[in-house]
């Protein structure tokens, strides 16, 4: 596999050039050299299977790994039942969506903790998971399905969290969201040795294959004490997490995540930015850069 940078959605300048449609997004990603995609239904999936197939054979076209993320208003923490099993229902929809894609990972936010306590909501989660396992991933056994780590602090997601939901099954993958980790943590990921905590934490505890091919979330996000407010471009500059420390762990430990940018309509932009950084690194470190390698299906990547 090789490491990949993409965008979530289309930025701003992808509709100010014209574009009206998704299908037509993968070219204009790739012009830009970039080889990632993730659509969201964040608020709902609403796609018909000939839309997704079309924007798929554009992927698979330009040469575009594709991923989705599941609705925000999942929450497998929650001790209604009812809303835990129309969460797996969500997910088998968007594991439904993504074959139609052609890809195979589902990003997925784990829930909101409520009034209940974090180990309850973990163990509901894990609950969930394991249900997940038995039957969303048995009907799509290409699919990967990859928590991802949350930035308000009342939601379960903290990276030891998404660690433990992992466990459930190999074929979960964290979603480390570096810009949810930094709210979260009121700024926490200053320095190197911030991101090699947090990629520590998921070596030891998932092994370094997982870690290798981890999905990742990055763009700078605005916090107050509850954590998250929004997302930034990457000219503001005010709120970190700042990539640079990240890719050069990234390079010596040899990583080949899928790296998605959420900045707030600079996302492809954004993403190359990342890109550009992550090269130069590799440059410097005379490594080369193994974009374009074959993919192993066992890690997620189609």
């Amino acid at each position: 596999m090789a490491i990949r940078f993409g965008p979530s959605g289309n930025s701003d300048s992808f509709y100010a050039q014209g574009y009206k449609k998704s299908v037509q997004a993968p070219k204009w990603i790739a012009e830009k050299g970039l080889t990632a995609y993730e659509y969201s239904f964040g608020k709902g999936i609403t796609i018909s299977e000939g839309t997704a197939r079309e924007i798929g054979a554009e992927a698979a076209r330009h040469g575009l790994s594709m991923s989705v993320h599941a609705p925000y208003y999942i929450n497998f923490a929650s001790p209604d039942a009812q809303r835990r099993q129309a969460g797996i229902e969500y997910i088998r929809r968007s594991a439904q969506a993504l074959s139609w894609f052609g890809g195979s990972r589902v990003v997925f936010h784990p829930g909101s903790c409520a009034k209940i306590s974090r180990q309850a909501a973990l163990a509901n989660a894990l609950a969930a998971l394991e249900e997940l396992s038995q039957t969303v991933l048995a009907d799509y056994p290409g699919i990967t399905i990859c928590p991802e780590t949350m930035g308000k602090v009342n939601q379960l997601g903290t990276v030891e969290e998404v660690v433990a939901l992992c466990r459930v099954d190999e074929r979960y993958l964290p979603t480390v969201d570096f810009g949810h980790v930094n709210a979260r943590g009121q700024g926490a990921l200053k320095t190197k040795e911030d991101y090699r905590a947090v990629l520590d934490c998921i070596e030891n505890g998932l092994g370094y294959e997982r870690l290798k091919s981890m999905h990742v979330h990055f763009s700078r996000i605005e916090y107050t004490a509850a954590g998250e407010k929004r997302h930034l471009t990457f000219e503001d500059s005010q709120y970190g997490p700042f990539f640079e420390p990240l890719a050069e762990l990234i390079v010596e430990k040899k990583l080949e995540p899928v790296i998605i940018c959420e900045s707030k309509g600079t996302m492809a932009e954004d993403a190359v930015t990342m890109q550009q950084i992550y090269q130069r690194l590799l440059a410097e470190q005379g490594g080369e850069d193994n974009e374009g390698q074959d993919e192993t299906i066992n890690t997620g990547l189609r």
